[in-house]
Parts: structure tokens; C-alpha cells; sequence
């Protein structure tokens, strides 16, 4: 065997040992959990107890206002979200649900198009893209989709918004643009109902490019995670609708991200993120001259969450 195989099945087995490792920590105490994670990849450990920085903030908000709300495990699940955003009155951005599923043998895979997205609902990066139906490998799908279902998700970083969503596999229409590439993603920061600045990405399905942008489409900065953008982005079209839609989606929240896509000059709902990268890895900026951890505000009480 070579080396370089060596290497990646040691690694493998690395990173399935500190998955099982963070699960047996969140099941001891999900405040554990954080602690530790967070000091694996900050080498300091998070003030849970009097939160500044926008990452301590958000793990606050997610051990003791997100971890048992049912309007926050309604919006962070995939498929009931719909409902939230169809009850908000926006029904029309939301993409063509094409089935919904509870286990994977229940999928008729003839039946569905040539293209298609099938997520779970329960976590984030459960997406299988299919762009050409012909060449998918349905019982590899299979397998990947079952792995999926058998995952506690909210275990993995104590991301307790997660913790009671009933397991689900949903197929969505693939959305390209009109020269057949993925479709941007503009990710509104909101705090306490106000979109304060959007994330865009790029080139999602290659080498991914990002850039904070306000919401008067000003650049605000570049993304550390991700590659600069080599040109000022277009102004999405949609972009007042968009943050119409975001203010008003996460209005109940301290902070939320709300996802969208533009198709046909149209936004497409995407998602409605609480803990983005779990708090630990979260891409964040300044908006003149204020931290997003300054801008989090969790002693709200005007917010409707303190009264759920």
C-alpha cells in the first residue's frame, strides 16, 4: 500500500474518532462539548458566562435561547421551514419541492427528473446534486443518503437548534443560471430583524469566492475562508426584495442567517442558518466600525424569543 494511502485512511480514521469523541461529549454536557471544540480550533476557551465576541455570542444563544425553541427547530429544519416562510406570506420564493421522504427506499428514483437536489433536512452539507440522472449511481446514493438518516447531526458540535428535528430526505428542483453554473449565494446577517450585511458567494461548485457586502450593495470586506472576489460583484436584481424578506423572516430571532439564491431576476429561498459553522468557524466582518459582536445583542427582551 502506498504511503499517500496510508495517510488518508489514518486521517479517515482520525477524523471518524473525534466525530465519535464530540458525540460522547455533547451527551455528556453540550456546554462541554463547546467548550472543547472551540479551544481545538481557538486554542482559548469561550466566556459562556459573559459572551463579547460574535462566536461566543452565538454558542450562548444556542445552549440557552436556540436549544429548545419550536419556532427556531420549525426554521432550522429544511423541510418545515417552508411552512414558516409560506405562514410569513413569501410562498413564492420557495423552490419546487419535488418529494419528501422518511426513509430512502421510499424514493421512486424513475419518477424524478434529470436534475435534482436531494437533502436531508436535519444538519447542514446533506446534499447529493445530481445534474445528470444517467450517470448517478443510485445505490452509492443510497448508502450516502442512509449514512445521512443515521447521523445526530446536533451531536457533532452541540448545535442543540438541531436536536429535535424529525429526520427527513427532500428533493428540490436544481436551480442554474442561464449559462448553466450554480446560482450565487447571498446570506443576509440579521440581528434582532435587521439584515446588517450579506455574504456572497461565487463559483460554489469550483473554487468558491466570497465578499461581504452592505445591505446598499457597498463592499464591506473580503471573507477569510474563501478566495477574493477578482471583480466588484452585480447588484442582484432582487436584492431590495431579498432583504425585505430577510428582515421580516427573522424578526422573532437575536440573529439569524437567511439564504438566498437569484434565478430570473427572482430570489429563491434557500435556508435559515442560527449557528452558521457552528459558531467556531463562523465568516464574520465589521459594519462601520461595530464587531458583530457588538452588534448581537442577546438582552434583548423586546425580542420575541424571551417571551416563547
Amino acid at each position: 500500500m502506498k504511503t499517500d494511502d496510508n495517510k488518508l485512511i489514518k486521517n479517515k480514521i482520525a477524523q471518524n474518532m473525534y466525530k465519535y469523541l464530540r458525540k460522547i461529549l455533547t451527551n455528556i454536557s453540550p456546554t462541554l462539548n463547546t467548550k472543547i471544540t472551540y479551544y481545538i480550533a481557538n486554542k482559548k476557551f469561550p466566556n459562556l458566562k459573559n459572551p463579547t465576541t460574535f462566536e461566543e455570542k452565538l454558542m450562548w444563544l444556542k445552549l440557552n435561547m436556540y436549544n429548545d425553541n419550536p419556532l427556531v427547530t420549525m426554521c432550522a429544519d429544511k423541510y418545515r421551514v417552508r411552512e414558516y416562510v409560506i405562514n410569513c406570506g413569501y410562498s413564492e420564493i420557495l423552490n419546487d419541492l419535488i418529494g419528501v421522504w422518511d426513509f430512502v427506499d421510499q424514493i421512486d428514483w424513475e419518477i424524478l427528473p434529470n436534475k435534482f437536489v436531494l437533502k436531508c433536512n436535519h444538519g447542514s452539507g446533506y446534499n447529493l446534486i445530481c445534474t445528470n440522472k444517467e450517470q448517478l449511481n443510485v445505490e452509492e446514493a443510497k448508502k450516502k443518503i442512509n449514512k445521512w438518516l443515521k447521523e445526530d447531526f446536533w451531536k457533532l458540535y452541540a448545535e442543540l437548534n438541531y436536536k429535535n428535528i424529525p429526520k427527513k430526505i427532500i428533493c428540490e428542483k436544481y436551480l442554474d443560471t442561464e449559462q448553466g453554473l450554480l446560482p450565487s449565494d447571498y446570506k443576509v446577517y440579521c440581528f434582532n430583524g435587521i439584515p446588517q450585511a450579506i455574504l456572497m458567494i461565487t463559483n460554489r461548485d469550483k473554487e468558491p469566492e466570497a465578499i461581504f457586502m452592505s445591505p446598499k450593495w457597498e463592499y464591506i470586506s473580503n471573507v477569510d475562508k474563501y478566495k477574493a472576489m477578482e471583480k466588484f460583484p452585480k447588484k442582484p436584481l432582487s436584492l431590495d426584495l431579498m432583504l425585505k424578506i430577510a428582515a421580516d423572516l427573522s424578526k422573532p430571532f437575536p440573529f439569524v442567517r437567511v439564504d438566498f439564491y437569484e434565478c430570473n431576476n427572482k430570489p429563491i429561498f434557500g435556508e435559515m442558518t442560527f449557528t452558521p459553522a457552528a459558531g467556531i468557524y463562523v465568516s464574520q466582518t465589521e459594519i462601520n466600525g461595530k464587531s458583530m459582536g457588538e452588534l448581537l445583542d442577546i438582552n434583548n427582551k423586546n425580542n420575541s424569543l424571551f417571551n416563547s
